[in-house]
Parts: C-alpha cells; structure tokens; sequence
C-alpha cells in the first residue's frame, strides 16, 4: 500500500513538473497561438568606437496577433520602437522609431519542431532622422522552434531592403539573427540567452552579442500568462564601428487565450 502511494505521489509530481515546463516553453515560445502583448527594453550605455561615449535607449512596444485568413495559422507581429538616440551636436533626441509588421505563415510541424515564415515590411515613421532610416523597406522572416526536456531551442531570421524613401538617405540591406536558448528551472524560472546578431550588408557592419540573462513565468487570472526578464548582452565580436558594446535587454510579455480555458 505505502509503494502504491509513493508511487502516485511520484507521478502527481512528475504531471506537475511537466505541466509547469510546458507552460515555460508556451510562454517563450514565439509562434505559441495566443494574443500576446510584449513591452521590451534595450539599454545601450556604450558603444565600440563612437566618439563621446554616447549611450542610448529602445523601448519596444509589440504585440501578436494569431489569425487564420489564408487558410494556414498565421501570426500578425508588430514592433513600434520608442527610442532616445545621440543626436550631434545638439545632444540626444526622443521619439517614435521606424514600425515594423510580419506576417509569419506556422508551417505543417516536423516531430516536435515547428517552422514559421513570411513577409516582413518596415515604415519609415520615425519623428527624427536619428531614430529611423527614412526608407521603406520590404523582406521575409523564419521561425524555427523546437521544444526540448530541459528547456526550448529556437531562432528568427530575417532579412530586409530597401526600396523607396528620403533619396539622400544611405539604402538598407540588413541580415538579422536571434537564436533562442532557455534552460528551464523550478517554479517557473528559467535562464535565457536571446542576442540578436546583425550583420548590415549595404555598408559592410556587423555585431554578434550573447547574452546571458533570468526570466520568470507567472500564470495570472482567466488563462493570462505573465513572464518578466533581464538579459544583460555583451558584444563577443565586431566588424566596423557603432557596435553596442553591451547591452542590457529587458521586458514582460503577457499572453492571452483566445479561448477560456474551460473550453
């Protein structure tokens, strides 16, 4: 009788362990179907080989939209920055940067790997030309995501060029890479390396930063996932100056079901 309990009391905890990880994994997961809402932050307070020692700062207001119009689960992103840049000689400048929507396509799975693709266009909203590149531009996105025991594996590719805008005003041609790597805890918390590395193929620049950084789950009300972060990101290699030389990345993310729970 006491081995049966034992037992049961065993895979009680081994079910609430799993439930626990796999809602980890959903909430850092970016192609998970939820309505989400994500307020993010990049501090800059120094940049390689830019005269001044200037620092700047990027709050990123996005959200994410799951739709199904064209007949395959699609996901709606945008991005607004809000951003205060150095702006010579007059000191540094505030305001809205350049907005940016994706439209990412969640491909027939692969196992337990899931595939994500599709158009991305940028709008030269910026209020300052030290806040955007005054050009509209047009590119495409991949997702790959692939849950594993211990924590989720992923990356975002994108690529984007310009081809309309203020003509004295340098073209774009930008490669940008995001791998994704979390390592899950207890109780919600897990660590997370998320770095974007860039590499700007009109003027020869690129960065690749890592980060190393903790993050924390919490389940709210009515199905509301809530997960908060901090990723400080140091550049391990550069070509080219006006590299951040590290950073600090920083946000919470609140996920909405589309259906109650119950349902």
């Amino acid at each position: 009788m006491r081995s049966l309990i034992v037992t049961a009391l065993v895979l009680a905890a081994g079910a609430a362990f799993a439930q626990e990880h796999q809602e980890v994994n959903d909430a850092n997961n970016p192609l998970t179907p939820k309505v989400t809402l994500n307020l993010h932050d990049y501090y800059i307070p120094s940049f390689i080989d830019t005269p001044g020692n200037p620092h700047s700062n990027q709050f990123l207001l996005r959200g994410l939209i799951p739709s199904d119009m064209f007949g395959l689960p699609e996901l709606f992103r945008f991005t607004l920055p809000i951003a205060t840049a150095p702006d010579i000689p007059s000191g540094y400048v505030t305001g809205l940067g350049d907005l940016t929507l994706m439209d990412i396509f969640i491909l027939p799975k692969h196992g337990d790997v899931t595939l994500g693709a599709g158009p991305l266009v940028v709008l030269p909203t910026a209020t300052d030309t030290s806040l955007g590149a005054g050009k509209w531009q047009v590119g495409a996105a991949g997702v790959v995501v692939a849950p594993q025991d211990w924590g989720l594996l992923g990356g975002l590719l994108t690529y984007q060029t310009s081809f309309a805008g203020v003509s004295d005003r340098p073209d774009v041609s930008l490669l940008t890479l995001q791998p994704i790597v979390n390592l899950n805890l207890s109780d919600g918390w897990y660590l997370r390396s998320s770095a974007t590395w860039n590499f700007n193929l009109e003027n020869g620049a690129k960065y690749i930063p890592v980060g190393f950084g903790v993050g924390k789950v919490i389940p709210l009300e009515k199905g509301i996932t809530m997960n908060a972060f901090i990723e400080p990101q140091y550049t391990v290699w550069h070509d080219g100056p006006g590299a951040p030389r590290w950073q600090i990345f920083a946000g919470m993310n609140f996920q909405f079901p589309i259906r109650k729970p119950t349902e």
